[in-house]
């Protein structure tokens, strides 16, 4: 169950990352399931062909950067579909993954699987001291994990992270204001895809291995991350939607060890994630998780997202153009700002 537990935190870093374009800008991209690997194979290689673990990690992040920069200059300046942008990305980083992975391999210029079982990584000071697997091991990567949420509360406060708020509530109306959507989108998405690509450097040498397969089906694990996280409670703050999608992360491995416990089969594993998204989506609109209001809040979303007002989303725009209240009441209310009444 620690095993389970220390996963779930790892993935949470994954989590927040889809959640700056799933539920942040509200693009659905599918280059998760390609960055992920990238960034546990530039990782892996890196380390095995000796250099750093942290040099080696924070370049596994830097690679998912540049993934999620090129899906964004197809969809911004390509003017590609979002959803075939990311596609399109993810099947590329397929064979560049595989050549990655086998520049760590002599005598072949591609491979599908790196074994970093023999080599120093990140989690390999915690083995040796005996936490990895204990009760301290996972407040160390609680720790580790809630520092990547407050970084991404603390950024989704500044005017440019407003801007990108602004950008997924109403594209249209933040572009009136003069911000550039297509380089907050840009900017989203590469943010969203160097966390998933740094969470693939940690889980690779988590688990001592790379594999081309390991980003396969992962989207819906984040997507699962965050509508579950989200569904217990809520997203009325930032700070309350970012530590929930780092919990629906934790609660979905604890639901997959258990039901692994339970007897079901490992290739079931996707099916189980897809009926867990689906109850996650269900269960509130039904009512069932009205019962703990305290936890979810009155269920909004992000900032102006939760009322559907333009008005208030109209607030949120005004940190990032700098609008007086006067220019801001008077882009509420056409009337006032005419003098028709």
């Amino acid at each position: 169950m620690i095993g389970a537990l220390e996963l779930g935190l790892i993935y949470g870093v994954m989590a927040l990352g889809v959640y700056l374009t799933f539920k942040v800008l509200n693009f659905p991209d599918l280059t998760v399931d390609g960055s992920f690997t990238t960034g546990a194979a530039v990782a892996a290689a890196l380390i095995t062909n000796g250099h750093n673990p942290v040099l080696a990690t924070l370049a596994g992040g830097g690679a998912g950067l540049v993934a999620g920069t090129i899906t964004g200059l197809l969809h911004t300046k390509g003017k590609i579909d979002g959803l075939l942008a990311g596609i399109l990305t993810m099947i590329a980083l397929w064979s560049i993954n595989l050549r990655i992975m086998g520049t760590a391999k002599e005598g072949s210029a591609v491979a599908a699987n790196l074994p970093l079982l023999r080599a120093d990584t990140l989690f390999t000071p915690m083995r040796d001291a005996g936490v990895l697997g204990t009760w301290v091991g996972v407040l160390i990567l609680f720790l580790a994990v809630m520092a990547f949420k407050f970084i991404i509360d603390w950024f989704l406060s500044t005017s440019l992270g407003l801007a990108i708020q602004a950008t997924g509530d109403n594209g249209p109306m933040i572009r009136s204001f003069g911000v550039s959507t297509d380089r907050t989108t840009i900017l989203t998405l590469a943010l969203s895809n160097g966390l998933v690509a740094l969470c693939g450097a940690f889980v690779a040498q988590y688990q001592g291995f790379a594999d081309i397969s390991m980003g396969i089906g992962l989207i819906l694990v984040g997507l699962a991350s965050v509508i579950l996280g989200q569904a217990v409670f809520g997203s009325r703050f930032i700070w309350i939607a970012s530590f929930a999608v780092v919990f629906g992360a934790v609660l979905y491995r604890m639901i997959i060890f258990f039901a692994m416990k339970g007897g079901l089969d490992p290739n079931d594993m996707k099916l189980i994630t897809a009926v867990l998204v689906v109850l996650a989506l269900l269960l509130p609109r039904w009512g069932f998780l009205k019962r703990i209001p305290s936890l979810r809040g009155r269920g909004g979303k992000v900032g102006p997202k939760s009322s559907g007002d333009p008005g208030v989303a109209l607030t949120a725009g005004v940190g990032v153009v700098g609008l007086t209240e006067a220019e801001m009441a008077a882009a509420q209310d056409p009337a006032a700002k005419t003098g028709e009444r």
